[in-house]
């Protein structure tokens, strides 16, 4: 029996916890595999990318390259921000200001336990991402194409697919026997 849930087992306790961490560290991939659109699945691949690089400065004392990236791109950094924001209302409606709110954090914490399982080889993983980015040209394909190669860790699916419609039924006319 699990102390701190004594109604769980220790096997059940253990699923739900593995359960939780597989769709926490799920790949970028999953989190943008069913956007409505391109700019959708590339807002979320810049949002990953800028969360990324603030946790790299934070992380490697590296806020002066960090607010240099923000100043050189942010036209495109706006633009995707917008975007975001876009899908969260189409997506969730009155909701979208919550949803975007907790994406934002889990896609920060996500990425800040990937910073800590990596211990002292993060900052010499994730500080060359600067040299990189430093070379890409200004335009807004560039910084796109890099984010979408880095295959950023996002916290869980945010998908904007409608659901299924119901099968149309046919009415039948049947007539009664009476």
């Amino acid at each position: 029996m699990s102390l701190l849930f004594p109604s769980l087992s220790f096997c059940r306790t253990g699923l739900a916890l593995a359960t939780a961490t597989f769709f926490a560290l799920a790949p970028a991939s999953w989190a943008a595999a069913c956007h409505s659109s391109a700019e959708d699945h590339s807002a979320f691949n810049l949002a990953g990318l800028k969360s990324e690089l603030m946790v790299t400065a934070l992380s490697c004392q590296t806020q002066d390259r960090y607010n240099h990236f923000i100043m050189r791109f942010r036209p495109i950094l706006t633009d995707s921000e917008k975007r975001l924001d876009s899908y969260f209302h189409r997506t969730f409606g009155r909701q979208a200001q919550k949803k975007h709110d907790d994406y934002i954090t889990q896609l920060a914490d996500v990425q800040s336990l990937g910073g800590l399982k990596s211990g002292t080889a993060f900052c010499a993983q994730r500080v060359p991402m600067y040299d990189e980015i430093e070379a890409l040209d200004d335009s807004n394909n560039d910084l796109a194409h890099y984010a979408e190669a880095k295959d950023i860790v996002q916290p869980s699916s945010y998908e904007s697919c409608t659901a299924p419609q119901p099968p149309h039924r046919v009415k039948s006319h049947r007539k009664r026997r009476g």
